[in-house]
């Protein structure tokens, strides 16, 4: 828990001490175009190692679980538990998620180089029996090789495409450690008030397999759309294994967020599905949460 705290702290201070020139601070919008979002038209450029959004940054201050992982397991004997755990089935979750820019035009001029990191933590805030431990955290970096581009495809304008080195790992030991490494191919494209993100991938295979089999629940790809209305955004992600029968599995998730005052905006999660969290890989719940939003698909 304290070095994840200080994780935080760090970031914090680390932005901090930028001041308010990072974009991450100015010139809010709820709603970025693909362009705005990857700096793909000169009049977009930020430059390089400027500070962004990636994925939304949120807290759910209520998040209940219809089945709560209390005795997580794995398809690899050496990582499960024999003992359940008494942790609550209402917890609070948060994520933070940035990403920068480190090269523009590498090799080609079109083709930019990406850092990201997204962390996602659950928190039993509300198990005082347990002295309110973090259940789980999920950190996850990426390089993200950008091609820049501007193609009609089926109505919608494709401005993006490429492949990123996805590594996610939740920093545990035995019998608890998770964690797996992807090639991640991705293409993005947008219409009007419409995004839409293609994300299939290959798994990277390890030779102590802490999740065995677990693109045959989380899945080989992702969808993610996103819709704005109004002042409203309305996000559909849904995973899958790409495979039928026994191993036709995957996950669905929806998002809405709303306003409330000013910049600050609700959020509503919905959640159906395997793979929420790493230790939760082929463990099967669903999920509702409720909180604030503070930075959206951007």
């Amino acid at each position: 828990m304290n070095y994840v705290l200080s994780f935080l702290l760090l970031m914090t201070l680390a932005i901090e001490s930028s001041g308010q020139d990072q974009p991450i601070f100015n010139d809010y919008k709820l709603f970025k175009s693909l362009s705005e979002r990857w700096e793909i038209d000169t009049s977009d450029v930020l430059g390089n190692f400027r500070i962004t959004p990636y994925q939304p940054i949120y807290v759910l201050l209520a998040r209940f679980s219809s089945n709560p992982n209390r005795m997580p397991t794995s398809l690899n004997p050496e990582y499960s538990l024999e003992e359940e755990i008494p942790i609550n089935a209402t917890e609070l979750k948060f994520q933070i998620s940035l990403k920068t820019k480190i090269v523009r035009g590498f090799i080609l001029p079109n083709l930019d180089i990406w850092a990201a990191y997204t962390q996602k933590s659950h928190w039993q805030l509300y198990n005082g029996e347990l002295s309110r431990p973090f259940r789980e955290t999920n950190y996850e970096p990426e390089l993200i090789l950008n091609y820049r581009m501007n193609l009609p495809i089926l109505g919608f304008r494709a401005r993006v495409a490429g492949i990123a080195f996805n590594h996610q790992s939740n920093g545990r030991s035995l019998p608890l450690s998770r964690s797996w490494n992807r090639i991640v191919f991705h293409m993005a494209l947008e219409r009007e008030y419409w995004q839409i993100y293609l994300k299939p991938w290959i798994r990277l295979n390890d030779e102590d397999d802490e999740n065995p089999r677990i693109t045959d629940y989380y899945g080989r790809m992702q969808a993610i759309v996103s819709r704005r209305y109004r002042e409203h955004l309305f996000t559909l992600d849904a995973t899958h294994s790409m495979r039928f029968g026994n191993n036709n599995r995957g996950s669905i998730r929806i998002d809405w967020a709303f306003p409330i005052e000013g910049f600050l905006r609700g959020r509503i999660e919905i959640f159906e599905g395997y793979g929420e969290t790493l230790i939760d890989y082929n463990h099967r719940q669903f999920v509702i949460g409720a909180g604030l939003s503070l930075v959206e698909w951007r």
